[in-house]
């Protein structure tokens, strides 16, 4: 250090050796200083405590999950035991068409009727959380595409009238994965126009190169599901489920459904398309 350094001069006792040996010794002073306050202010910043830092923003560490936490949307348990169709992938959205069914009391009284006597029978069905008519099939959408996507439908489904449906024979349906078995009730009027609307569907499918709806469909209204391929077992049972909607105090029960509005989800986003007055 110069502090440390000896010079001919200071040994001579050469005039102004005193001055030169004070400023020298302030320069070293000034010198240390400036290498001590990195270490100071390092010392202020260990000293904060980690609560008043700002946290990051949930968007941002979504950006970064682990294994563990693909794993998690993968697992069936999560989501009552069902299994998805197609591997979820981010910025891939699951995406479908549909005609919403609103629930009235007698249905909702008749769907409890029949899913008690299922589970007498020994097959415990989970109710659908929402009651709808598909006219697609839940096929595999890029984010970016949604918005060409939802304008594409927009315009065909604008040039479509409103009409009504109606339902009341009960019929048992299984995905083609054989995962999932379904009790539905299947349209008996309005098959027609139905038709109409899947092919405006059908046509945005096409653009965008995904899978149109089943040629020959058997539209209905899902009531409820349970795991596995269930399929001969509830078809045992239909003409006992069946004779419940028939034979109500109120006479044969009917599902009537009212389209006028047309609607797209995809992901945790839905689209509403109404369609024209008569």
């Amino acid at each position: 250090m110069l502090v440390g350094y000896s010079s001919s001069s200071e040994e001579d006792g050469e005039p102004g050796s005193e001055a030169r040996s004070r400023n020298s010794r302030r320069s070293v002073e000034e010198d240390e200083g400036i290498r001590d306050l990195p270490a100071k202010k390092k010392a202020r910043t260990e000293e904060l405590d980690p609560k008043t830092r700002l946290p990051l923003p949930g968007c941002l560490l979504s950006m970064f999950l682990d294994d563990d936490d693909e794993a998690l949307t993968e697992d069936s348990s999560l989501h009552g035991g069902r299994i998805r169709s197609f591997k979820h992938e981010r910025g891939n959205w699951a995406t479908y068409v549909y005609l919403p069914y609103p629930p009235e009391e007698e249905f909702e009284e008749l769907l409890e009727e029949l899913l008690s006597t299922l589970g007498a029978h020994g097959l415990i069905l989970t109710q659908q959380e929402e009651f709808h008519l598909s006219l697609s099939q839940t096929v595999v959408l890029r984010h970016h595409w949604i918005q060409p996507f939802t304008q594409s439908l927009q315009s065909g489904l604008s040039q479509c009238r409103r009409f009504a449906c109606s339902a009341a024979t009960l019929k048992v349906y299984c995905n083609a994965e054989r995962t999932r078995t379904f009790l539905g009730m299947e349209v008996s009027t309005g098959h027609a126009q139905l038709l109409d609307l899947v092919r405006v569907v059908d046509k945005t499918m096409t653009e965008f190169q995904l899978d149109t709806f089943y040629k020959e469909p058997s539209f209905h209204v899902s009531l409820a599901w349970c795991v596995g391929d269930q399929t001969e077992k509830m078809k045992e049972l239909l003409q006992e489920l069946q004779s419940l909607v028939d034979n109500r105090e109120e006479g044969p029960f009917l599902l009537r459904l009212d389209c006028v509005e047309v609607r797209c989800r995809t992901g945790n986003k839905t689209f509403r398309f109404s369609l024209k007055t008569s």
